[in-house]
């Protein structure tokens, strides 16, 4: 008996405190509490029968007290009447009579106030607790994987209300961030596998020639090696988007000119190759932030400018001092861009129309990494489309130190 109890003592135990998984983990029940709009209505009605409660105990007493002063303590220039003990005694059984009436009237009052009360509360709580219940609705929808949803409260401008439009924005937030995510994979495997499916192909052709010469193999593997060189590139690109995108910076002071003057060099041949004139507006400034995503930013806007460019086109390079920050402005000839597709142009592995088929093409990067690194240093990047073709960004980043220089435009052609 004694082992059954030890036994058993711990099993009331673990019901009491809750149940155990395999592996000794401890799974706690706890006991669930009244609704809010329960505990609102409970609230309401108890907050209005305690007053009401205290309103007729000071009724009560004060009308007990005042009037048994009234009754034996009459004013002095009045005769006082021989009265005796039996009619006092009277007297003072009337008024308590009285009085209990009154309490028990009171009472009965009290508990129909309480009634209405409690109604008046449940129904009040459930028209103020509506969008809870909505929002509950759109939670649950949102998690399964639908995100359209949207609550569109209609009413007075009260917390709920704000509750509910920070809910819809969110909601809204978190759709444009999937739908981007989406595209993202879906472009991302297609850049990959269409290189990928390339070099199988020119690998398999090879292979199934018996009488393919040591030049027919070599061109094959430097086509090869030239593709798995872009698909490189394509994954780079892709980690410096994911690290621009988390927004983990390495905080240093970056002198923007330099690196304006470094990525103008990495460009040169390609430059001198196009016969491109360049010209610059460069003055001294430094920001706080990422050396490595700043730099791969204004290479990226340089590189475009460069690529996307005509034969004997014109780049223009300039800075410019903000209040609280740096503004480079890069502007290229080129062929003529939509309006209406320039913003498109962010998204990854997303090139607008006649920027496809350049010569040197990239992977469609470029702008998506320069929209997050600017994003992320708490900036912006511009773009808008040329009236006589070609595009202008402007990247802005704020932070900076800068100090007035009057240097003249200085200008490469």
């Amino acid at each position: 008996m004694s082992g059954q109890g030890a036994q058993k003592a711990p099993a009331d135990d673990a019901v009491q405190h809750g149940s155990t998984r395999p592996g000794g983990e401890e799974r706690l029940h706890r006991p669930r509490r009244l609704s809010i709009r329960a505990r609102l209505t409970l609230t309401y009605a108890g907050l209005v029968t305690a007053a009401g409660a205290v309103l007729i105990a000071l009724v009560y007493f004060y009308t007990r007290y005042v009037t048994l002063s009234i009754a034996f303590d009459p004013p002095q220039q009045i005769p006082l009447i021989d009265t005796t003990t039996p009619q006092a005694a009277k007297v003072d059984t009337n008024l308590f009579e009285l009085l209990s009436a009154i309490l028990r009237s009171a009472v009965g009052m009290l508990m129909i106030l309480a009634v209405v009360s409690g109604t008046v509360g449940w129904v009040l709580a459930g028209r103020m607790l509506r969008p809870l219940s909505s929002m509950n609705a759109a939670a649950k929808r949102a998690a399964s994987g639908d995100l359209s949803q949207r609550l569109a409260l209609s009413g007075p401008r009260d917390e709920i209300h704000d509750l509910a439009d920070t809910f819809d924005n969110m909601l809204a937030s978190l759709e444009r961030s999937f739908s981007v995510h989406r595209r993202f994979a879906a472009n991302a495997s297609h850049e990959l596998r269409t290189p990928l499916a390339t070099t199988q192909t020119m690998i398999d052709v090879a292979l199934s020639d018996p009488q393919a010469s040591a030049e027919d193999l070599r061109r094959v593997l430097t086509r090869v090696l030239e593709t798995n060189r872009a698909n490189r590139e394509t994954i780079d690109a892709l980690l410096d988007l994911a690290d621009a995108q988390s927004g983990k910076l390495a905080r240093e002071d970056v002198d923007m000119e330099a690196t304006v003057r470094d990525a103008l060099s990495v460009i040169a041949p390609e430059v001198a190759e196009r016969d491109l004139h360049v010209s610059t507006h460069l003055l001294p400034a430094r920001v706080p932030g990422d050396p490595v995503l700043l730099r791969q930013s204004v290479s990226n806007l340089l590189r475009n400018a460069a690529r996307y460019n005509t034969d004997g086109g014109r780049i223009t390079v300039g800075m410019a001092h903000l209040d609280d920050g740096v503004r480079l402005t890069i502007r290229n000839d080129g062929p003529l861009v939509a309006a209406d597709s320039v913003e498109s142009l962010r998204e990854p592995f997303v090139r607008g129309e006649g920027r496809g088929r350049t010569r040197g093409s990239g992977h469609g990067l470029g702008l998506a990494i320069v929209t997050a690194v600017a994003t992320a240093h708490g900036g912006a990047l511009e773009l808008s489309a040329n009236p006589d073709g070609g595009l202008t960004a402007v990247l802005e980043i704020p932070g900076g130190e800068v100090e007035p220089d009057p240097r003249a435009p200085v200008t490469n052609d």
